[in-house]
């Protein structure tokens, strides 16, 4: 098989792994152009095969924080990503992680070379950030906790999505801004988990933080997203950044509501509606 026969072949194998793993940014991923789709689609699965670790229902804390920091220090390493030392690490575990999890080298390998070690740098400090909540066993006791839990699991996420924009580009955004946009996805995911976290034994939310404090934290940095996506003039870009805000925002409200999430149809009317006014 050729070089460009295997990059169309991990490119391929990228973007069904990418649909299969997330209903939120697959859709909007597909919309941007050849080099921002390959390079933030593989920036989105290197990033969640290190959540699937943290997020393991089967992995001790202990262990989850060990491999996260060991993880870390590979990614660290200049050069390209030592794979196998990866496989060693994950192999009395493998069985317990799905696909994504197991192939971060692949995914690395998708992304363009100019910018191959920035995806490496970003991944590398969530998975050190993850690691340090795994060994509190996730013990998020106050505000500031909840701000710094929730920079490294999604904040960060929002910065190097600004960095990808500068880079393609040089779109310029507030990196504060960034931070709000990623942490206000993240914690609709909380408030939509609440009850499923507290089976397993684990809280994302601080005890004195009552129900309607929790949505405003929520609603704020949600707010911060729309005024973030203010900077961008790239229509493609634009677009890729409503879609899960807005998908955020409407499962806010039904969580409001009372209910668990968004029905299908109001998934796909909402992205429907996106998509038609930008054109």
């Amino acid at each position: 098989m050729s070089t460009v026969q295997t990059e169309k072949q991990q490119q391929k194998e990228a973007m069904k792994m990418l649909k299969d793993t997330s209903r939120t940014f697959y859709i909007p991923i597909t919309m941007l152009n050849p080099e921002l789709k390959k390079t933030v689609a593989s920036a989105y699965l290197c990033m969640r095969a290190i959540d699937e670790i943290e997020d393991s229902p089967v992995l001790a804390s202990e262990t989850k924080a060990l491999l996260l920091k060991e993880t870390e220090k590979l990614l660290e390493s200049p050069g390209p990503f030592a794979q196998k030392e990866y496989d060693a690490l994950l192999a009395p575990v493998a069985k317990d992680l799905p696909e994504v999890a197991l192939r971060l080298g692949d995914w690395l390998d998708t992304c363009p070379a100019g910018y191959t070690d920035k995806v490496k740098a970003f991944t590398a400090e969530m998975a050190g950030g993850m690691s340090k909540w795994a060994s509190k066993n996730w013990n998020v006791e106050t505000v500031e906790d909840l701000d710094d839990y929730t920079y490294y699991v999604a904040g960060l996420v929002g910065v190097m999505l600004s960095d990808i924009w500068e880079w393609h580009n040089g779109t310029k955004t507030d990196r504060d801004l960034a931070v709000g946009y990623g942490r206000g996805l993240q914690m609709v995911n909380i408030l939509r988990n609440v009850e499923e976290d507290r089976e397993r034994g684990v809280s994302f939310l601080p005890d004195s933080m009552s129900t309607d404090e929790a949505f405003d934290y929520a609603q704020k940095n949600l707010d911060d997203g729309l005024e973030y996506m203010k900077d961008i003039d790239t229509k493609s870009i634009l677009l890729f950044c409503r879609i899960p805000l807005a998908l955020a925002r409407k499962t806010l409200n039904a969580l409001r509501d009372g209910r668990e999430k968004m029905s299908r149809a109001e998934v796909e009317d909402t992205v429907a509606q996106i998509t038609s006014d930008s054109k």
